[in-house]
């Protein structure tokens, strides 16, 4: 069995805490070995994670893993965020550099992920399992693809468990950063990220943003789909779907799938993948919670 894990973004409105509570309920039955929760990074909004996790481990029964963002903060915040996580009975974390925060001019007592991870194991020990992210078109940022790489192997000296990738539509893309990787001695399970595609413009800014290549195939057939939205999830389905199903096929040790707090691209790629043969499951669960909620749609 491979593992399934699913990412979602911590909700600041009523309409989309609705939202991923109707997400979360329909994912739950797939059982995710884990949820991860993206960093919130700058003054009020350091409380949307922690919540969050609260919501999803106790109401859903996940194990919720919160982000860590090195940018901007202090050793003091992050030690604090350590603390509450273990009392929430956390016990994996992924720790990113992230962005500087807006108006911050200043990366705080962190410049790199690297020094975010040594600082984890430093306060906590072995208690928190460390995954980091790893980028198989080379990090935007970064000056070449070696020294990319060579970024990823400090994280993973420094402490880390595991590597959780961009997403990338280019399988290939993939089995290479895992051999140049394992190259430098990176022998952790490298995870790759997995996109959904319903909206060409957000997919697009998204891409814009981070770094991923939609290639130009791709590109131009979502482009001649206009605003036809039942033709681009379709099509997007069966692009997503068939290069999941080349990962599992060649070895990749599962799927971490960007939900974008919505539950039925990843229903639709996960039904897609079992009518291939790809059983996916995870290999630790807390269980279902309350009611199997199967049943339950979200948009």
């Amino acid at each position: 069995m491979r593992s399934i894990s699913f990412e979602f973004f911590p909700p600041k409105t009523d309409e989309q805490r609705a939202q991923l509570d109707v997400t979360a309920a329909a994912l739950r039955a797939r059982r995710p070995e884990y949820v991860s929760v993206t960093f919130g990074a700058g003054g009020s909004t350091l409380s949307y994670t922690p919540d969050t996790v609260r919501r999803l481990s106790e109401d859903y029964g996940f194990e919720a893993v919160p982000h860590l963002s090195c940018m901007g903060g202090r050793k003091r915040e992050i030690a604090a965020l350590l603390d509450l996580y273990r009392d929430l009975g956390c016990r994996r974390v992924v720790a990113l550099r992230g962005d500087l925060p807006s108006g911050m001019a200043t990366y705080g007592d962190f410049r790199f992920a690297s020094d975010l991870v040594r600082f984890i194991r430093a306060e906590t020990g072995d208690h928190f399992r460390i995954e980091v992210a790893g980028y198989p078109e080379v990090h935007p940022q970064a000056d070449n693809a070696e020294r990319d790489l060579d970024a990823l192997a400090e994280k993973v000296a420094a402490g880390a468990d595991g590597v959780i990738t961009q997403y990338f539509f280019n399988a290939d893309a993939y089995f290479c950063f895992v051999e140049d990787a394992r190259a430098r001695g990176v022998a952790c399970p490298i995870l790759p990220g997995i996109m959904p595609i319903t909206n060409y413009s957000q997919l697009k800014r998204f891409s814009d943003m981070c770094g991923a290549e939609i290639p130009r195939w791709i590109s131009r057939r979502l482009q001649g789909m206009g605003d036809d939205r039942a033709r681009i999830r379709a099509f997007g389905q069966q692009v997503v779907a068939d290069l999941c199903s080349r990962l599992l096929r060649e070895g990749a040790p599962g799927l971490h799938v960007y939900t974008l707090n919505r539950a039925r691209p990843t229903l639709a790629l996960l039904d897609a993948l079992a009518d291939a043969g790809h059983d996916l499951e995870a290999r630790s669960t807390r269980g279902l919670g309350v009611a199997d909620a199967a049943e339950l749609s979200a948009a």
